[in-house]
């Protein structure tokens, strides 16, 4: 594992893509920001032993592994053993110093390791001993993910670190609360951790486990064969071993008669954040972007201006990455400008930004394979094979090669490029359930 110093903290940077140019009478200017965070996280020197950190560093993050131990668990019995050793697998990954907790979760939250509300501090003997306390882990009980959820709060809290984590895995549906209560969850650990959440086999709702992630700013996935556990909860953990700033936001301010129609990040995978705006001063709202390592992501920004004449420009909006402050400020870590300029050239008005056209295809391929697999399920023959075929098409014109594949065992490709498809009379349910988790995530633009 690449070792970082704090002293090498990221470098943010915000490029913006679009093209400015609007016609006569034009008001909706869209943009592209590509925000890429470098020098940090996961770039550093690699050292032979994995827990080591530079002298003197204190690893600042925090822990909680979510462990579904309900009765389904044990059926088949491969799917618990397959959990205990995934998760022995992701304490492995802790690097010395990071906070940590095992949570048993069933129908009621339960401390695996170290109990009493606490965290351990992770070195050679709390890794071992967390690992004898696996050993004790058996299925039984019903499932309630909103219990673990809150849990693992209370437990996060209780520890002085920028980075707070959960990893959670379930097997089955949350049938042990009501939906609102699970929403009621959520709701009050949003910002307050990140959360990757990970479906094993097949009896689980992929709604339930992606809304989970969405929600708390992770990642969500299949993994169909409990034998894959352990690879995946590995990768999970060095991942949030490399997150180096915490509660980033995109700051975007407009001036007056700008309406914001959607901000939405779109690459690695496509996440709603229009309805996650929290006012940050006049004319000014943030959106949560979560924890940061060495990465790139991509926001798609669309706002409508007020009518201009001909000639005239004007700043459409000032997207800015920013941190908070202990004393209540925030720190602005780099900035990008979306213009709006009217102009009568109709070839510069008319010509769609690369970057524009690619996310807004990667966003309707995430939205039609969501619409074709509905009414597969519903039964609607005709609209699942249009829609299905529809993200054919963009995923064959957008070089998605990883969503082309996952559709082609839902569907018989005829023409890609037509996005003429039928339905597979038999689709394994795991196949299914993979593209649907999979659905958003996208490819990045290529570079022209």
């Amino acid at each position: 594992m690449a070792i970082f110093s704090k002293s090498n903290v990221p470098q943010f940077s915000v490029e913006v893509y679009q093209n400015e140019f609007l016609p006569e009478g034009g008001r909706e200017v869209n943009a592209i920001a590509t925000v890429s965070s470098t020098g940090g996280g996961t770039i550093g020197t690699a050292v032979s032993a994995p827990h080591l950190y530079s002298a003197g560093e204190s690893p600042d993050a925090a822990v909680a592994i979510m462990v579904d131990c309900s009765g389904s668990m044990d059926y088949p019995p491969t799917k618990m053993r397959g959990a205990r050793d995934a998760t022995a697998a992701a304490i492995d990954a802790l690097r010395d110093g990071v906070h940590f907790a095992v949570i048993g979760g069933t129908h009621v939250a339960k401390e695996v390791y170290p109990g009493n509300g606490r965290l351990a501090v992770a070195d050679a003997a709390t890794r071992e001993q967390a690992k004898q306390a696996l050993r004790r882990l058996s299925a039984g009980g019903g499932t309630a993910i909103g219990t673990w959820l809150r849990l693992a709060d209370r437990i996060l809290a209780s520890a002085d670190v920028a980075i707070r984590h959960g990893i959670l895995l379930t097997d089955g549906r949350n049938e042990h609360e009501s939906p609102e209560d699970l929403k009621a969850a959520l709701d009050s650990c949003a910002g307050r951790f990140t959360c990757d959440a990970r479906g094993v086999g097949t009896d689980w709702e992929v709604k339930e486990v992606t809304g989970i992630a969405s929600a708390l700013l992770g990642t969500a996935d299949i993994v169909a064969d409990p034998a894959g556990l352990a690879a995946d909860f590995t990768s999970m953990m060095e991942a949030a071993m490399g997150k180096e700033v915490a509660d980033v936001s995109l700051r975007l301010w407009t001036p007056v008669g700008v309406e914001i129609k959607f901000v939405k990040q779109v690459a690695p995978t496509v996440v709603e954040l229009t309805d996650r705006r929290t006012e940050a001063g006049p004319r000014a709202g943030d959106y949560p972007t979560g924890s940061w390592g060495d990465e790139s992501r991509d926001y798609h920004i669309c706002v409508q201006v007020p009518g201009a004449d001909l000639g005239q420009e004007m700043l459409a909006a000032r997207v800015s990455l920013v941190v908070p402050q202990s004393d209540g400020s925030a720190q602005t870590l780099s900035q990008g400008l979306v213009r709006a300029v009217w102009t009568d050239d109709m070839a510069a008005s008319t010509s769609i930004n690369p970057q524009v056209a690619h996310y807004t295809g990667q966003a309707e391929l995430a939205q039609v394979i969501q619409q074709g697999l509905d009414a597969r399920k519903s039964g609607d023959v005709d609209g699942a094979t249009a829609k299905l075929g529809r993200a054919v098409q963009l995923a064959a014109a957008s070089g998605n090669a990883d969503t082309a594949k996952l559709l082609s065992k839902v569907v018989d490709v005829v023409d890609a490029a037509e996005g003429t498809v039928r339905l597979k009379a038999k689709v394994a349910e795991a196949d299914e359930m993979t593209l649907e988790t999979r659905s958003t995530k996208t490819v990045r633009v290529k570079k022209q």
